[in-house]
């Protein structure tokens, strides 16, 4: 049984009000209104999309908060709330949030300050819930926001090795983009070429069954079986507005998907969601073809940045070395600030962390029981092992 934890006893702290010119409000928008906010934020992402959260908790577990500076928005974040049932306690959590990098405006950390002060004021002191924010934001570049995060009473909560990404610069032309490349990489893109692959966008359901298919393939391959995230984009393809829907790119090889994959492009910035490789595509090189085209429509579409969307060379040493090859030589290697949090309802904080113990415990047993199950229905050799 778990250890049943003691809530702690603290003074609740008052709440800081916003400086003179800036003001705010919660839940005052409609769908449309909150894409119309996001073509402004250069930092706009899938993550605080309506359509990412909604789909999947429904309005009433979705909170929105839009911050003025004078009558200008300058900030604007999503949260998705999870409350106990029957309670008024639970977990706000901001993901790649707060918007508050302005197209075409100079940066203002002030705005970023008071973002995430008013978030604290709504959702943790107003509201009593736990606050869990992750900035999209970078250790080296960023670190003048982990400070801000600390004096507003937020405290660092990862608890693993925060993580890492590779972000492709695409100011140099398509060019120079190749020729940066990592050879290795360069030459894959070279084979997949000669095979004269087909290649097919677009945002259609269809595309999306396609891909499904050769992922559900990779997936034995590899020995996966989450299909969870795929399931969801789809979902949230069906919901998002024209100009936001994900992109799928897939490539044919008579007349046969073998590869393909599926991004967002939003604000100043595409990333990589999900990649899918067939047994045939593995030897077409289609992969490669698939990420070199959507680089090109990033740069024609007028976007700065690729994102990769995550890397991790012990765990996943493939996946790493073929993102560190796209990336090439102008590529940045960055980690995350990581996770911050705030809780200033003890109770919530109580609840929470018991909960959340009690979810690790019960994932480290499954996981145990999976593996003791695998072993059994493994083959034997004559000696005992495997």
């Amino acid at each position: 049984m778990l250890p049943c934890p003691r809530p702690e006893r603290h003074e609740r702290p008052m709440m800081k009000t916003l400086d003179r010119m800036y003001s705010v409000d919660f839940d005052h928008r409609n769908k449309e209104a909150w894409y119309e906010l996001m073509n402004r934020f250069q930092d706009a992402n899938l993550y605080q999309a309506w359509s990412y959260d909604v789909v999947r908790y429904g309005p009433k577990g979705v909170s929105h908060m839009v911050l003025r500076k004078g009558r200008e928005v300058v900030a604007a974040a999503q949260a998705r709330i999870h409350r106990v049932p029957r309670t008024s306690t639970g977990i706000a959590y901001v993901f790649w949030g707060p918007m508050w990098r302005l197209e075409g405006a100079r940066e203002d950390r002030e705005d970023f300050r008071q973002a995430v002060r008013a978030l604290r004021n709504e959702l943790s002191l107003r509201r009593g819930l736990v606050l869990r924010l992750y900035p999209l934001a970078f250790r080296g570049r960023d670190d003048a926001l982990r400070k801000i995060l600390l004096e507003e009473g937020y405290h660092f909560h990862d608890e693993a090795m925060t993580k890492r990404t590779l972000i492709i610069d695409l100011e140099p032309s398509l060019k120079e983009l190749r020729a940066g490349l990592h050879q290795k990489w360069r030459n894959g893109l070279n084979r997949a070429e000669r095979n004269r692959l087909e290649l097919i966008s677009g945002e259609d359901d269809g595309l999306f069954d396609e891909i499904s298919e050769i992922y559900s393939e990779m997936a034995n391959r590899k020995g996966l079986h989450e299909l969870s995230d795929l399931i969801h984009l789809k979902s949230v393809q069906k919901d998002l507005p024209g100009p936001f829907k994900l992109k799928i790119i897939l490539c044919r090889r008579d007349g046969v998907t073998c590869a393909g994959g599926i991004f967002a492009a939003f604000g100043a910035t595409g990333v990589y969601l999900i990649g899918a490789t067939s047994g045939v595509g593995l030897k077409t090189n289609g992969s490669y073809a698939v990420q070199w085209a959507f680089v090109k429509w990033l740069k024609e579409n007028g976007f700065r940045y690729y994102d990769l969307n995550g890397i991790n060379p012990e765990t996943n040493p493939g996946t790493y070395h073929f993102k560190q090859g796209l990336a090439g030589k102008g590529g940045a290697d960055l980690e995350f600030l990581g996770k911050y949090q705030v809780a200033d309802n003890r109770v919530s904080s109580f609840v929470v962390g018991w909960g959340e113990r009690a979810l690790s415990t019960y994932r480290w047993v499954a996981g145990r029981r999976k593996s003791k199950a695998a072993d059994a229905t493994s083959p034997k050799s004559h000696d005992g092992r495997a």
